[in-house]
């Protein structure tokens, strides 16, 4: 299954304290960034890849791109709409949307996000939860303690049809609403069923300095 990737790699990164965007971070003299590409550069079917990202930096960092796949779009002020600028560049019919951070998805994972989006609509990466997850007040009170067998973490890529996503972002912009990842907006915006295909726990985001441990 042919499809394009979009990587969002437009973010500050403030909670690392680096100075710059983390994905420029070095990993035994690789950037994170390179780390992340890299299922994807090794994936034939992998037709088109978007980087979002600041493109001149990403040159003065990697320089010029090797690939002919890479492509750049702007960062916009929330990932949502960076996610969104990724999309109109898309030319596959169905596209994967990666954290530019979570450098440690496997080429497995990318099949069998392919294999669930043969019958589906839309597939995400997730995890079981580990922790007790509790819903608080406003006031700082517990006022339940969920499930935590129905309980799972969300990953990314995230696998869509395109024309699926492309609507779903075009509706939640016209209602300035934001959501905390892409398959949200299917959630709400469509009766579309959101497969589950299991992640692993070493597909981690580098969110904090922690994350490097």
């Amino acid at each position: 299954m042919n499809y394009s990737a979009v990587i969002v790699a437009a973010g500050q990164g403030k909670r690392m304290h680096l100075g710059y965007n983390k994905v420029y971070y070095r990993i035994n003299g690789v950037t994170i960034l390179e780390i992340t590409l890299k299922p994807f550069l090794e994936d034939a079917e992998c037709r088109q890849i978007i980087l979002v990202t600041d493109e001149k930096t990403c040159r003065q960092q990697l320089g010029d791109p090797q690939d002919p796949r890479i492509v750049f779009a702007p960062g916009g002020e929330t990932r949502q709409q960076s996610v969104a600028h990724g999309v109109s560049l898309v030319q596959e019919d169905v596209v994967f949307v990666h954290d530019g951070a979570r450098p440690y998805v496997t080429v497995k994972q990318l099949q069998d996000l392919k294999q669930a989006l043969e019958q589906e609509q839309a597939a995400c990466l997730m995890v079981p939860s580990k922790d007790t997850v509790k819903r608080v007040s406003p006031e700082g009170y517990v006022v339940e303690t969920l499930p935590r067998d129905t309980l799972m973490c969300a990953q990314t890529p995230q696998a869509f049809h395109t024309q699926l996503l492309r609507e779903c972002l075009a509706r939640a912009e016209a209602d300035h609403f934001t959501a905390t990842d892409d398959a949200a907006l299917v959630e709400k915006y469509t009766d579309v069923r959101v497969r589950v295909v299991a992640g692993s726990y070493a597909n981690r985001k580098i969110t904090t300095p922690e994350d490097l441990r």
